[in-house]
């Protein structure tokens, strides 16, 4: 049986980078060679010699939302709403913070254009709430919210962008894919003149990524689920790569979860649009993906859980711990590693 203990390590808190690094692909890159065992030191750049003519980059165009608005009650007390997930036009699933001031029936407002009506609680202690706004809600949410950074990031963004891929298309997250945050539009031309293909998928990261797992045995764990997409055109571009014996190479968890959770026990990728929980950990049998482009993810966490069974639990601790000596940077704003 595997326990939640089992993904643990020890991570120095100075090795969690709190601000992104300039340029995007200048974070270093650990890869990790399955059929040898053996582990290399590069750059993100070099992902241009490690990437073959014909490889398929499979990744997660979803862009994050300023999901983070600050409200006041009719008091004045200061209240943190965040953005979970859209139930219709008016409606959101939402945390907010401090929750005794945010009792069913309760209005708070943000702006002269924009208050909020509390309606219910979530039995994950969140709220349903209702906006009241004058105009295009998405335009007045621009104006007034932030970027949701992880809690483990205290430095205030100073580019907003720089919390974005430069691939990402449409609004729908409450976290960052960040695994393709160290791409830029110069290097992924570059990739694309070699002969690397590229298949665009949407997953909407919800904020349940950085909850805990609560259980110790993992047959126990709930997943949160998210909403993901991949189109008809995007499925048959997989589909050839796999029919073909080309690598299929996911950039980050997000795309891992979306692949598989679309995938036939063939590795058939369907077109679909739906809701996924799927929660992958040691010894799952991957159908689609063969390689993986990802950051450094937390202890005890759902997504170290997802690269260990890319190789092993003792393989991923062996990287993470050589990860912590070489002074790699961790989490959403740190380097990256490559799993061939």
């Amino acid at each position: 049986m595997l326990k939640t203990s089992d993904f643990y390590y020890d991570l120095p808190e100075e090795l969690i980078a709190q601000t992104p690094v300039e340029p995007r692909d200048s974070s270093r890159l650990l890869v990790f060679d399955r059929a040898s065992g053996d582990i290399s030191h590069r750059y993100f750049r070099d992902v241009y010699d490690l990437l073959n003519k014909g490889d398929l980059l499979v990744i997660n165009t979803t862009k994050v939302y300023p999901a983070r608005i600050f409200a006041h009650t009719e008091h004045g007390g200061k209240v943190e709403v965040l953005l979970l997930k859209r139930q219709n036009l008016t409606d959101w699933e939402v945390l907010v913070k401090p929750g005794k001031k945010c009792r069913e029936g309760v209005v708070l407002k943000i702006n002269d254009e924009l208050s909020v009506q509390i309606l219910s609680r979530t039995d994950e202690g969140g709220r349903i709430v209702r906006f009241i706004f004058d105009g295009v809600f998405e335009d007045i949410l621009s104006k007034v919210g932030e970027m949701p950074l992880p809690p483990y990031i205290r430095e205030k963004l100073k580019n907003q962008d720089r919390y974005q891929t430069v691939y990402c298309k449409q609004e729908g997250s409450a976290a960052a894919p960040t695994a393709g945050l160290h791409f830029t539009k110069d290097l992924i031309q570059k990739l694309k003149d070699k002969g690397v293909e590229f298949a665009e998928v949407t997953l909407n990261v919800g904020l349940g990524t950085f909850r805990p797992v609560k259980v110790d045995d993992l047959k126990d764990h709930k997943m949160h689920v998210e909403h993901f997409e991949i189109t008809p055109e995007n499925a048959q571009k997989i589909n050839d790569a796999k029919k073909s014996g080309r690598r299929v190479i996911a950039v980050g968890t997000t795309s891992v979860r979306t692949l598989e959770s679309a995938a036939n026990q063939d590795g058939t990728v369907n077109p679909i649009s739906g809701d996924t929980g799927i929660f992958i950990y040691p010894p799952y049998k991957f159908k689609v993906v063969d390689s993986l482009i990802t950051n450094f993810h937390l202890p005890e966490s759902t997504l170290i859980m997802l690269v260990s069974a890319l190789s092993t639990r003792e393989k991923t601790l062996e990287i993470y711990k050589t990860a912590v000596e070489e002074r790699y940077r961790f989490f959403s704003f740190g380097d990256s590693m490559m799993i061939i």
